[in-house]
């Protein structure tokens, strides 16, 4: 079994124009993130409303799958600049998702958002055994979610025991870690087994995606690919795209499987192939009618991490292609969609959650933070693993 677990050293050669934004942004971060954390504190937030996350899923929908993405921040701000309040925070919202674990019956495939975020990012820093328990009782929720004939990790609940999304290529690095801290190998092959599967079957030659595969839970057989969250059937949700991006190329991380990593490039190919021609913004789908235009900043920021990510593992003269269009991305983002006023709740405008809602289009979601902040951290050498 070969798992890797590694810090963040990226040897990028930035010039120095690309060298003087990263520190911009920093300090920008710093600057927002500073106040969010003193206005927000422990409360857990999703969309912005008007400037102010309004709700608190705590409070609303503790099983959330977003829960995760504002402790991660905070875990990031942590690591970066040491200051003890973002760890204090962080560990309070923790704690709060205890009721998640004992609602049970509303999680799904997304545990791993919510604890690798918060829990297993804790127990990374400072080996809080409290928070390894947490993160190993996610892992085992998503283990229990494995299908052994059709070998796959099944997605949402109630009627769909053949379902899966491209989304829960993001999760199961919760499995890979769970098998590194325990020394059983089980968690780690339900990851392959499952990755195999959606790799054969979400993945297209051009690079293209399928948001969700439905299988035959008897027998793992292709039965039909829904739209899901973009267009429609056979259409390209950019979001999704960018899972797959990062997805694999973290399933690489922990396997070294080269499928992955050529996964994962192919992915990258048609994703900056097709955000070169909106500005390396992304729209929601990139199969959808040109008229309306609808965007969705997330799946830029993401797909920007990944890119990151990928470039980790290719030789010298790959790099510049997935670093360059990271930095076309962050770039673009930063000049037109994020708004760094200390005093407004939310970084990246523009997000939005699936083609067909309204009420989350063109809205700022905790996860664009996330990412973006993630992506600028990496940059400068100061993240940490916490997928």
């Amino acid at each position: 079994m070969l798992i890797i677990e590694r810090g963040n050293i990226m040897n990028y050669n930035m010039d120095e124009s690309t060298k003087q934004w990263t520190r911009c942004t920093w300090e920008k971060l710093q600057n927002k993130l500073l106040a969010e954390s003193k206005r927000i504190g422990d409360k857990i937030p999703y969309i912005a409303e008007n400037g102010r996350y309004l709700e608190d899923k705590a409070e609303t929908d503790i099983t959330w799958w977003t829960n995760g993405f504002w402790p991660g921040m905070l875990w990031q701000m942590y690591h970066a600049t040491k200051e003890e309040n973002y760890k204090t925070i962080a560990q309070a919202v923790e704690g709060k998702l205890d009721a998640a674990l004992d609602q049970y019956r509303g999680l799904h495939h997304d545990v791993g958002f919510m604890w690798l975020h918060s829990a297993v990012a804790d127990y990374r820093l400072t080996k809080n055994e409290r928070s390894l328990a947490r993160g190993l009782h996610a892992a085992d929720l998503l283990a229990g979610r494995y299908n052994p004939r059709g070998k796959y990790i099944r997605s949402w609940n109630k009627d769909r025991a053949g379902w899966v999304i491209i989304d829960s290529m993001m999760n199961i690095p919760l499995l890979y870690w769970a098998s590194k801290v325990s020394g059983d190998p089980r968690c780690q092959y339900m990851a392959m087994d499952h990755a195999d599967t959606l790799l054969k079957y979400t993945v297209r030659g051009d690079g293209s995606c399928n948001h969700i595969i439905v299988l035959d839970p008897e027998n793992g057989e292709l039965l039909k690919t829904p739209g899901g969250q973009g267009y429609g059937s056979g259409s390209s949700w950019s979001r999704g795209q960018a899972w797959a991006i990062y997805g694999f190329a973290l399933s690489y991380r922990y396997t070294k499987k080269k499928e992955y990593l050529e996964a994962a490039k192919r992915v990258a190919h048609y994703f900056l192939a097709e955000v070169s021609r909106t500005g390396y913004v992304s729209v929601v789908d990139f199969r959808a009618p040109k008229d309306p235009v609808y965007w969705d900043t997330t799946a830029s920021a993401c797909a920007a991490c990944g890119l990151l990510e990928i470039t980790e593992y290719v030789p010298e003269y790959e790099k510049s292609l997935y670093f360059e269009g990271a930095m076309n991305i962050l770039k673009a983002l930063d000049k037109s969609y994020c708004n760094w006023e200390p005093d407004y709740d939310s970084i990246l405008q523009m997000g939005t959650a699936s083609y067909e809602g309204e009420k989350d289009r063109h809205v700022p979601i905790i996860y664009g933070d996330y990412f973006y902040l993630e992506a600028v951290l990496r940059l400068l050498e100061k993240s940490f693993i916490i997928w």
